[in-house]
Order: structure tokens, then sequence, then C-alpha cells
């Protein structure tokens, strides 16, 4: 019997990415806590997060549905930034990045019956010096209000990029390389690798 995909999200990025693999799937959101736990590592958030997303949704379903569950942080230092609730945060955010390295963090989790398996990818990402003046203006484009550090790499804010060590599809939001290989080991193929 063959296996049915569910993508635990319903970012855009991340179903783009999946379609790009080839893959037939549907998209249900899990609605989970993503507060941060008191001595949690990014990695460990990212992993537990992925990990809760897809078996939320796994719960509801048999032993032939495997869900996808992916969540990316980006990490300055020891601050992991989340997404900015106003210009002023967007300011605090990408003045701490302006000039600096930092990490794109991304797990990308699979939840099969009884079954689960997670992979952190680490990325890192390094920023033009931003004038405040430049931010503004990233503000009003609205790109940077729904994303984790306050910027799409895939957007406008490409331009900030200066160099990336790692995997760009990660810093999107889904690691291209790393979900095709974890799906293969759940039994799950894409139109790409059927044989």
């Amino acid at each position: 019997m063959s296996t049915t995909l569910i993508l635990a999200s319903q970012s855009p990025r991340r179903k783009e990415l999946l379609e790009q693999l080839g893959y037939q799937f549907t998209c249900l959101p899990a609605d989970i806590d993503e507060s941060v736990l008191p001595q949690e590592s990014p990695e460990q958030y990212v992993a537990r997060l992925a990990v809760e997303k897809a078996s939320v949704i796994a719960q509801q379903y048999d032993e032939n549905v495997a869900v996808l569950g992916s969540d990316t942080s980006v990490v300055f230092g020891t601050h992991i930034l989340g997404k900015p609730a106003s210009l002023d945060e967007c300011i605090a955010i990408l003045s701490m990045l302006s000039g600096n390295s930092h990490q794109v963090i991304t797990a990308v989790a699979v939840v099969k019956g009884e079954r689960s398996e997670v992979i952190v990818v680490r990325t890192e990402v390094d920023f033009k010096v931003l004038s405040e003046q430049e931010i503004i203006r990233y503000w009003q484009t609205g790109e940077p209000q729904d994303k984790a550090g306050a910027y799409g790499i895939q957007g406008i804010a490409g331009q900030f990029v200066k160099q990336i060590r790692g995997s760009y599809s990660a810093v999107v939001g889904l690691p291209l390389y790393e979900t095709a290989q974890l799906l293969s080991t759940f039994g799950v193929h894409s139109s790409m690798t059927k044989n």
C-alpha cells in the first residue's frame, strides 16, 4: 500500500519547495505552542517543534500516512530571533544581523505511526552592513513581518546576503537534500524517484 504524505505546514515557501521535489501531498497546519523551553538550545528547539508539528497531525491518521514537519530559527549568538511585531523590532533584529554572520537552523521531521525521525541542518549566512534607512524601506515592503529573523532570503532581502555556507533551501524553510533522504527512508517517493 502506498504511503500518503501530509505537510504539517501552511507555509507557501515549504509547499513550493516540496512541490519542487516532485511529491504529491496535502497541507494541514499543526497548531502547537511554539514557546522556547528554559535551557533549550536552538537545535533542540527546532527539532522539538518539527517533531511536534508532525506528531499532532500524524495522531489523526493510520500507519499509511507519513507527516512531514519542519521548523526554522534564525540564531544570532545564543538568541533565537522571532518574527518582528513592529518596525522597532525589525530595526533591532536587522541591526544585529547587519555586517555579521548568523545561523539559520532548520529541522525536518517525519512521523509515521509510532516511528519518528528528525534531521537538523545548520547554515551560516553573512549579511552586508545595513543602514537604518534600508531597514525601514525593507519593513515598508511588508516582507519581514511574517519571517523569523525579519527577512526572507528568497525575496528582496536576498540582496543583503553576502555569502552563505550550507543549504540555501534550508534557509527558505525546507532543506531539499535532507528532506528527500528522510522521506525515502519512510518509503515516501517523489515522481522523480519512482521506479
